[in-house]
């Protein structure tokens, strides 16, 4: 059974479509802990300002159990936001705790003078080293992105995927069983139901 967890997030119902269309079959909405149960794979997609998601997570009591569920080697996959909250931190509208999962903060883009804040649009990922997650890649993949936080490692050995948008940003993260993606799969066309694809049958 494959895990999606909904606490409200805007990119929910383009995250299911994209299954819908792999033809992914076994699927529950996880809205509290018990739907936990029984996963064998998790998705947390996200879009929004990282505080209030995490307080919706507090609030559903999903917390603890999707930390549990990680640490118990459940395979993980956070999208934009999903991937944010693996970190400990966010500095987005004050310091705001994350997940702890993985050791790191998120933090705002720079002021740039020639690009806009949010980083909206299509860039060119730039894998750090081979991983199942990126099987079947096309040379020169892009990906869309919608983001004005980006994660800042603390563990350089955790970064999949950078990107350059005015400054080289983490934008992909691999530890063990645990992925995180900046970028929206849902909306990346073929790159992205390629990730969804890898990590389904991982």
């Amino acid at each position: 059974m494959l895990a999606v967890i909904d606490y409200g997030a805007g990119n929910l119902r383009s995250v299911l479509h994209a299954l819908k269309h792999l033809q992914v079959e076994d699927v529950r909405l996880v809205q509290q802990p018990a739907e936990l149960e029984g996963a064998e794979k998790i998705i947390l997609p996200g879009v929004g300002a990282f505080g209030a998601g995490m307080q919706k997570l507090h609030e559903q009591g999903l917390v603890e159990p999707l930390k549990a569920a990680v640490a118990d080697g459940i395979p993980y996959l956070g999208i934009c936001l999903g991937m944010q909250f693996l970190f400990d931190y966010s500095d987005e509208m004050g310091n705001h705790e994350g997940l702890g999962i993985l050791p790191g903060k998120v933090t705002r883009f720079p002021a740039f003078d020639d690009l806009k804040v949010p980083h909206m649009g299509w860039n060119e990922l730039q894998p750090t080293h081979e991983s199942q997650l990126l099987k079947n890649m096309p040379e020169s993949p892009y990906a869309y992105f919608v983001h004005s936080y980006y994660c800042l490692p603390a563990n350089e050995s955790d970064i999949l995927i950078m990107v350059d948008y005015g400054i080289p940003f983490t934008a992909g993260i691999e530890h063990d069983k645990v992925y995180g993606v900046q970028f929206h799969p849902e909306k990346s066309q073929q790159v992205g139901l390629q990730i969804l694809k890898n990590f389904l049958t991982l």
